[in-house]
């Protein structure tokens, strides 16, 4: 097999190397940035399915958040506010389960 120097150096293909439309995209950009109004899709049980075999009937193990996760980011600025959110989200969760506990425990 010829090595890629070789391939690029042959008159009939030095323009690929040129070319803006066959460079492999930058991992930044690979992503779609989303804002906060679209970010509960990430922890949403609607947008959540559990795969057990993939398109070719492998058995496989992840969800679709996985997936969501690998096309979308948070923008920047949003991505600050989800981390403290998030939190919000925990105290208020336990919050509630300490208050069902004691409605509990009284009746």
């Amino acid at each position: 097999m010829s090595s890629q120097e070789e391939i690029l150096s042959d008159g009939r293909f030095s323009c690929i190397a040129r070319d803006p439309r066959f460079w492999e995209m930058p991992e930044k950009e690979r992503k779609v940035k989303i804002d906060k109004r679209f970010r509960a899709m990430f922890h949403d049980k609607k947008f959540k399915l559990r795969y057990t075999v993939d398109k070719r009937g492998r058995p496989v193990n992840y969800t679709s958040t996985e997936n969501l996760r690998k096309f979308y980011a948070l923008s920047e600025s949003d991505s600050d506010l989800s981390e403290s959110d998030s939190k919000e989200r925990a105290v208020k969760k336990r919050k509630k389960k300490k208050a069902k506990a004691k409605g509990e425990a009284d009746s």
